[in-house]
């Protein structure tokens, strides 16, 4: 550790902090009260928050055996961090916002009490007797991005959304609201394939409903024109049977078109991700080996459907089921490749591809098999068609009409019929969001914690209290205590403590302390400053002239002279003050007297040595002032008749005290620190700065070996300097006087 001090003087010992604590007390425990206040105030007046929280669990859409946890199950907790990811972020958009934004509104008008809600206001800012003005649902939706907080219980496919609030009731609302209508969304965006096929089915319903009324009409005029009534049992089964087929082409048609637009949304949100993806999985789909497998089952399908048209026998029949069984055997296969290039798709697609890629390749195989049997029905009716042309002419206009009709109604019966098959699977199709707990009406709100708050203004006040005092010591780089001193490997002759009374606008009658309290500290503390220097011989010399500077001006240095001198006079030694601070001389005016006749003034001829020594009002002390003050100062304290007027001052009297000026401003201290027999600096406490005392310091020892050390002036006894204050504590205790008086 005194390796530290030696090496480091600025280095900081426990000690020390514990000082610049007890320096800043006051600061410290003013600004933590402050700043504790503060907080209780606020506290005390801060709006009471309520929330309340929904709990949603988050089903995975199910996948293929590629998905499998037992497969990949590090892959399936990353891509199930991530769906949930994806889902936060969607609740987190604003046309979800705005939506939940409406809805609140509309519970508020259906409501109507204003009490039960707070943040759909617009907030008071002057008049607060003024009504309440509601604001826009654009304004409510981006309010409720720092109202609404969304997170993921760490671990589970569960989202809490949970609605902060002034009102209980609102924040319950906000909670249920965001629930309902993210589950809304989440279950449009499920059924978005089920709802475009039933919309274009519903539309293709109205246009074929349409087209039979027509076709019933035309039928219908024809006959009342005086037409051909009926038709014979060979043209009625072949228009019946050509009617059959014709429905189920245009039936087909109907699916093309529902498969292409399916496609196209699937391909166009695919593009947006990446546009080269979609021709690549259009080639997969068009493999010859699954075109084959398609046409061969169309093939199939149309022949037994001929032998269906044709009222079967028994042996019929059996053809029927061998037809089935075959197109069921084909169908598998086709399924099994299906499922293959599935899994290829899946292994080979980015993460983010691999659903759309699934339903794109799913879509293609079916729009494929579609158009396949398209191909087959358009050759049977090319076949049907040869026959029909062959009917008798008075025939054929009534057999055309009642096919149209025939093929029509079937169309629209097959097309009312994947229309309730369409609504069904849109109804039946479910949501992967689940409301597993619902919001309660908080009883007790959820902030402020008011304890936290005053704590942590508590907490936050003493933190920059204690940054405001080392900050404070860290800038303030005066010397403090006599460490300060001993830390730089300077001699420390003394410290004077702070004279009370002194400093006070007027009072200077304690200056001379040595006369006017002999009994008191500072009175002691220049006794034990006088024995120091009696033991500070400088070889074999005896020391009989002192020079006392400072290394700046206002640092005390001429009360430190003065006490010094009369307390060496205390000991019946002849004293005498010599005042060479030629530029701003202090002894008269300490000693109540004139400044000239002087110094200066003997020194140029002009007084006599009688005129200018001057008694002072303590025995064996004596005293110069400066008097005149001169142009060249410090030539003529180093001129021959001033050395020889040191000389003759040493022969007269046991001690010589000169006051010089501080050292750092001008020169004239060094050239009589030569001349001295020894030399001391003095050091104001709180006011010399550190390297003002470590350059005089610098200046003394190289330019005179007879510096014997410094003297800290103003030094303020704490009980946090120890040894320090006990002295000061011991020697400052008034003395017991028993019951009759003595001491």
């Amino acid at each position: 550790m005194q390796d530290n001090f030696v090496n480091n003087p600025d280095f900081k010992t426990l000690k020390d902090y514990l000082i610049i604590l007890k320096d800043n007390l006051f600061p410290i425990i003013l600004i933590t009260a402050v700043c504790t206040v503060f907080a209780v105030f606020y506290a005390i007046n801060a709006v009471d928050i309520y929330k309340s929280s929904t709990s949603l669990k988050i089903a995975k859409e199910k996948g293929s055996i590629l998905e499998s946890d037992a497969l990949f199950p590090s892959i399936s907790s990353f891509t199930d961090d991530r769906f949930i990811s994806n889902e936060i972020e969607i609740l987190k958009t604003f046309s979800l916002r705005l939506r939940v934004a409406n809805a609140v509104l509309d519970s508020f008008k259906t409501a109507n009490n204003p009490n039960d809600f707070s943040i759909i206001f617009q907030a008071k800012k002057f008049n607060e007797s003024a009504d309440k003005v509601l604001k826009t649902n654009i304004e409510i939706a981006e309010g409720l991005a720092n109202l609404v907080e969304i997170e993921q219980k760490r671990g589970l496919d569960v989202i809490i959304i949970s609605a902060s609030s002034p009102s209980p009731k609102e924040a319950t609302l906000i909670s249920e609201t965001y629930a309902k209508v993210y589950q809304e969304i989440n279950l449009e965006f499920n059924r978005n394939q089920l709802t475009l096929v039933k919309k274009f089915l519903s539309q293709q319903r109205e246009e074929k409903l349409n087209d039979l009324n027509i076709a019933e009409d035309i039928l219908t005029k024809y006959q009342q024109a005086g037409g051909i009534i009926a038709l014979d049992q060979q043209a009625t089964t072949l228009i019946s049977q050509l009617a059959s087929f014709e429905a189920d082409k245009n039936m087909k048609k109907i699916e093309i078109m529902a498969s292409e637009k399916i496609l196209s949304k699937l391909k166009e949100e695919l593009k947006k991700q990446d546009p080269t993806y979609s021709t690549y999985l259009e080639n997969l789909a068009s493999e010859t080996y699954l075109q084959n497998l398609q046409t061969e089952i169309a093939r199939l399908e149309v022949n037994r459907d001929l032998v269906v048209a044709s009222n079967p026998n028994a042996t019929q029949k059996q053809a029927i089921a061998d037809y089935n069984k075959k197109i069921d055997e084909l169908k598998k296969k086709l399924n099994q490749k299906l499922e293959v290039l599935k899994a290829g798709v899946y292994a080979n697609s980015p993460q983010e591809l691999k659903e759309i890629s699934k339903s794109i390749i799913t879509e293609e195989i079916k729009l494929q098999s579609t158009k396949i049997s398209l191909e087959q029905l358009e050759r049977i009716i090319d076949q049907y068609e040869a026959k029909f042309s062959v009917l008798p002419k008075s025939s054929i206009e009534l057999a055309r009409l009642q096919r149209n009709r025939e093929a029509l109604e079937k169309l629209y019966a097959l097309v009312e019929q994947r229309f309730q098959e369409a609504l069904i699977n849109e109804q039946s199709q479910p949501g992967n969001v689940y409301i597993i707990d619902q919001a309660r009406v908080p009883n007790s709100p959820a902030k402020p914690n008011r304890n936290l708050i005053i704590l942590v203004g508590f907490a936050l006040g003493l933190g920059i209290a204690l940054g405001f005092a080392f900050v404070r010591n860290y800038f303030d780089n005066t010397v403090k205590s006599p460490d300060d001193i001993q830390k730089r490997n300077l001699a420390l002759l003394a410290w004077i403590p702070q004279i009370e009374g002194l400093g006070i606008k007027g009072s200077d009658e304690f200056e001379f302390i040595v006369h006017k309290k002999p009994d008191s500290i500072p009175s002691e503390a220049f006794r034990a400053l006088r024995t120091r220097i009696q033991f500070s011989k400088m070889q074999d010399e005896e020391i009989k002239t002192v020079l006392v500077t400072s290394s700046a001006p206002a640092e005390g240095k001429t009360i430190i002279a003065a006490n010094l001198a009369g307390s060496f006079a205390q000991l019946d030694k002849k004293v005498i003050i010599l005042d060479c601070d030629l530029r701003k001389p202090r002894v008269h005016a300490f000693m109540g007297a004139n400044r000239y006749p002087g110094l200066v003034d003997y020194l140029l001829g002009q007084s006599s040595f009688d005129e200018v020594l001057r008694k002072s009002e303590m025995k064996n002390l004596d005293y110069i002032t400066s008097g005149t003050i001169p142009p060249n100062p410090a030539e003529l304290l180093e001129s021959p008749v001033m050395l020889k007027f040191l000389e003759e001052l040493k022969a007269k009297y046991d001690m010589v005290i000169v006051d010089s000026p501080p050292i750092i401003a001008v020169t004239d201290s060094e050239i009589l620190a030569r001349e001295c027999d020894a030399s001391m600096l003095v050091v104001s406490a709180e006011t010399t700065e550190i390297e003002l005392l470590e350059r005089s310091a610098e200046i003394m020892k190289a330019n005179s070996r007879k510096f014997i050390g410094t003297v800290l002036n103003n030094f303020v006894y704490r009980s946090s300097y120890g040894s320090y204050y006990k002295y000061y504590y011991y020697y400052s205790r008034q003395p017991k006087k028993d019951m009759s008086g003595s001491v």
